[in-house]
């Protein structure tokens, strides 16, 4: 019913079902093979705590169907898949446990896998699917092997898009991303009933789409790593605005020059709203550090036709005009124009306090 075969390993049997991939074939716009020259400087900017260079051809993509969300030793990874380049194809290896006592053999089967692989790539895996193979490798006295590189595509993923997509799910991006649709995708949520309802009643049927369900967010990981490795390198992609804005935000720990490039093409395709109120903030802030003092006031005074009233870019151009130019005139009219903004938004007292103890001392140093 499931097109797998039944695997032997010293631990015992569980069901391993295979699909193999040809590197050329693509799952988003870039095909599955492009992983393998991924340079390891790009990996890095997608996760700064690599501490190594990764060889891409090695890395293992996984992510695995639990029996809940709790964690803990109570929840089972009854489904665990994981894919990896084997010569000109991808290989994608789903191991099924048909019963709670195949756990032993499970991790047996997958301990190959991992042990061997230059890095392991997930989506959130940090903070659930590794923790948890790491208590089930534990209860079955095996080891997880903790040393081998860890990239979690989702810290890149809210940095380039956590401000233009409803949320960060690894399905949204595959969908508006990548441009993958599921057919009769099951819900994650039903995942865990559905397997105990196999347990009970034997019917494999369901489980099609749990397989399905599973092998699509594997791929989805490859193509997402694809699409964020060629971005990165700058390679041809169709970027939007939003897209653009979100790579100056995945290059600014790393790289600012080319961060603040980004944010530059964001604005010249034309981002609006708070995401661009929110990039002529950033990229005020560091001209501000580079004292580029005419570049940073533009920004600024972009900043102050923002729809919501933001008291930061006032009070910088308020900084500015007292401090830098010695133009304390000027400096009351910013912060005066700012206090009537305030108070026609309905802005709190504490801002509306802070922006008249500025005029108050603005006013006092304009009298001596």
């Amino acid at each position: 019913m499931l097109g797998g075969e039944i695997l032997e390993t010293e631990a015992g049997a569980v069901l391993a079902v295979h699909h193999d991939v040809p590197l050329e074939t693509p799952y988003g716009p870039v095909p599955v093979g492009e992983i393998a020259g991924i340079a390891p400087a790009t990996l890095r900017v997608l996760t700064p705590a690599l501490e190594t260079d990764v060889d891409p051809r090695g890395l293992v993509f996984l992510d695995t169907e639990t029996t809940g969300l709790s964690g803990g030793t109570g929840t089972y990874a009854f489904l665990v898949g994981v894919a990896r380049i084997d010569g000109a194809r991808l290989r994608v290896t789903q191991l099924f446990m048909r019963d709670l006592d195949e756990e032993a053999a499970l991790v047996a089967a997958l301990t190959p896998l991992v042990t061997g692989a230059t890095g392991i790539v997930t989506y959130n895996g940090g903070g659930f699917d590794v923790p948890l193979l790491e208590t089930r490798f534990i209860l079955q006295r095996r080891r997880w092997p903790a040393a081998i590189p860890h990239i979690d595509l989702m810290r890149a993923s809210r940095r380039v898009w956590g401000g233009a997509l409803e949320d960060c799910r690894l399905s949204t991006l595959e969908a508006r991303v990548l441009r993958e649709a599921r057919a009769q995708d099951v819900p994650g949520s039903a995942i865990p009933s559905l397997y105990f309802e196999f347990l009970r009643r034997r019917r494999a049927e369901p489980l099609r789409e749990v397989l399905a369900h599973n092998r699509h967010d594997v791929l989805a990981l490859v193509g997402l790593l694809g699409w964020l490795g060629r971005a990165v390198a700058g390679g041809a992609l169709a970027l939007t605005a939003d897209e653009q804005a979100g790579l100056g935000r995945l290059w600014e720990p790393t790289d600012v020059e080319r961060a603040c490039a980004y944010y530059d093409a964001a604005l010249a395709a034309g981002l609006d709203g708070e995401a661009a109120h929110a990039v002529r903030l950033r990229l005020a802030r560091w001209e501000k550090r580079r004292a580029r003092w005419a570049t940073a006031c533009a920004l600024w005074e972009a900043a102050t036709t923002a729809r919501a009233f933001d008291p930061q870019p006032w009070e910088e151009l308020a900084k500015f005009h007292e401090h830098r130019v010695r133009d304390l005139a000027t400096a009351r009219d910013v912060v005066t124009r700012a206090l009537d903004l305030a108070g026609a938004a309905g802005a709190p007292a504490r801002i509306v306090d802070a922006l008249s103890y500025r005029l108050a001392r603005l006013t006092r140093r304009l009298a001596t």
